[in-house]
């Protein structure tokens, strides 16, 4: 009897260690095997953080004067953000405020990441994002264990600070002027653009009404924070007639010695066609088309031209085509008209109606009259330093010769004669500089069809020195309060703008002043 039920012991002792063994075992294979990598991941946690406390992101320049780096956006320490409005993301902040705004954007939250919205922070968020600073190691944990593969990438090989091109007094400056320049006239919204034309070096570019992008969150109308400098469309009026004219020169239609005879309006597919005050000037030079903005003398050049030639020789100037510029949400226009087989559409869009672009399509392709006829790619970043230390420098394309060298000198000539002997009968006029400038008055379209009679934009262009230009400004601005015409209210500006960056660059002069005794 006490044999049975020492056996009966031992097969328990026996049952009790076999089953902990074989519990024992797949406890270990669940682990080794079946959650391996569960497991490891869950161990590697403890030693890799997320530091969303740390934010950090690349920084922004302006330059100065071609040389001195300006911070235009960068990161502030925590500690002096702690008694600011819950409105500011962190510790993101922009020195300017709302000056330069729309090229720069904003950073806010997606879900629970922190990205680039709008201008530069969106274009270059995977440049300026820090997202391999976000991941903290233990350092002994690096070494001991096997975790490294798991966080290294390749993504602070592309993680940097940027410089952009803008000249920050120029930046400034335009600011200013366009400000003064709304209040003045009670415009919807104003623009400027202050380019190179020899490379589309944006030297400045202000839209207002705009935002502080440190308190973006403030705002209750997002189409403030839209650029429409880039974003934007606009029936631009007569500043598009020295391109038609540049295309009548180079095409051979016509020559600066060709005269026809100015009706003063013209039937055409059913429309009247007429030059702003109706007025036929008879037979007349095709230089006194840009001296007068001359509608009929624009009809008579698309005519000579043809309408296949006209078409081509704009869409050549870029004109329906996104300039390629490197901020975000660039719009390419809406120019349907260049593709109709109706005359009227080619005429009217000759001079600038009819046909919707942006202004950095337009000062682009306006560019090309004077920089030899080249199609230049305009660009606002310089140089991207990286964090492992090397520093991509941008080149500048040399650009498409679309028009030749003889054409664009002849439409510059006779538009120096617009400003030396036109505009406001040639009071604007500079000694030293010959200035190649011409206005721009439309109707604003009704959005379901028509034009307002009481609405306009208003838009000027200019570049200098004229026959070897080193800048380009384009103006414009929507829906100024009781005035008509552009001369009146972007003339000043203009010019203005000319006198501060002659003064600031140094620009030496290009006329002799001792051919003048």
């Amino acid at each position: 009897m006490n044999q049975i039920i020492i056996k009966r012991k031992i097969y328990f002792t026996i049952f009790v260690f076999s089953a902990f063994f074989l519990i024992t075992f797949f406890q270990l294979a669940n682990i080794q095997i079946f959650k391996h990598e569960d497991y490891v991941l869950a161990a590697n946690a403890q030693y890799v953080k997320n530091l969303e406390d740390n934010f950090n992101r690349g920084k922004i320049f302006f330059t100065k004067n071609n040389s001195t780096d300006v911070l235009v956006a960068g990161v502030r320490d925590d500690k002096k953000i702690k008694n600011e409005k819950e409105y500011v993301i962190r510790n993101r902040f922009y020195p300017l405020a709302e000056i330069g705004a729309k090229v720069l954007g904003f950073v806010a939250y997606a879900e629970n990441t922190r990205v680039g919205r709008y201008g530069i922070e969106k274009y270059y968020d995977d440049v300026l994002g820090r997202d391999s600073d976000k991941l903290y190691t233990n350092f002994f944990a690096e070494i001991f264990g096997d975790i490294k593969g798991e966080i290294t990438s390749d993504k602070p090989y592309s993680e940097g600070d940027i410089t952009l091109t803008i000249d920050v007094e120029a930046q400034k400056y335009l600011y200013d002027i366009l400000k003064d320049t709304k209040e003045k006239w009670s415009s919807d919204k104003i623009g400027g653009i202050i380019m190179d034309p020899r490379d589309g070096r944006i030297i400045a570019m202000e839209e207002l009404p705009t935002y502080d992008p440190n308190k973006f969150s403030l705002v209750t109308d997002a189409s403030l924070y839209k650029n429409d400098l880039i974003n934007g469309v606009y029936e631009v009026g007569s500043i598009i007639k020295p391109i038609t004219m540049a295309a009548a020169l180079d095409s051979g239609a016509v020559t600066p010695d060709t005269f026809y005879n100015d009706v003063g309006s013209r039937e055409l597919n059913g429309r009247t066609v007429s030059n702003y005050d109706k007025v036929a000037r008879g037979w007349v030079n095709v230089s006194l088309i840009l001296d007068k903005s001359l509608n009929i003398g624009i009809v008579f050049l698309v005519e000579k031209m043809g309408t296949e030639t006209f078409q081509n020789y704009f869409k050549k100037f870029g004109i329906g085509k996104e300039s390629g510029i490197d901020l975000p949400n660039e719009l390419s226009g809406l120019t349907k008209n260049l593709d109709s087989k109706v005359f009227v559409d080619s005429a009217t869009a000759g001079f600038g109606q009819g046909i919707a672009i942006t202004p950095i399509q337009t000062i682009r392709a306006l560019a090309t009259l004077g920089n030899g006829g080249k199609l230049i790619n305009p660009y606002v970043v310089s140089k991207v330093d990286y964090k492992n230390g090397l520093t991509k420098s941008i080149q500048a394309d040399e650009g498409e010769q679309i028009i030749t060298a003889k054409s664009s000198e002849e439409v510059t000539r006779m538009l120096v004669h617009v400003v030396d002997t036109a505009l406001a009968n040639g009071k604007y006029k500079m000694d030293k500089y010959s200035v190649a400038a011409k206005t721009g008055t439309a109707q604003i379209p009704i959005p379901n069809g028509g034009y307002y009679k009481d609405r306009y934009l208003h838009s000027f262009f200019g570049y200098f020195p004229a026959y070897n230009p080193e800048y380009i400004i384009f103006l414009y601005q929507v829906n100024p309060k009781d005035v008509d015409y552009a001369s009146k209210t972007l003339t000043d500006p203009f010019f203005k703008l000319v006198d501060f960056i002659v003064s600031y660059y140094g620009v030496a002069p290009d006329r002799d002043l001792s051919l003048k005794k």
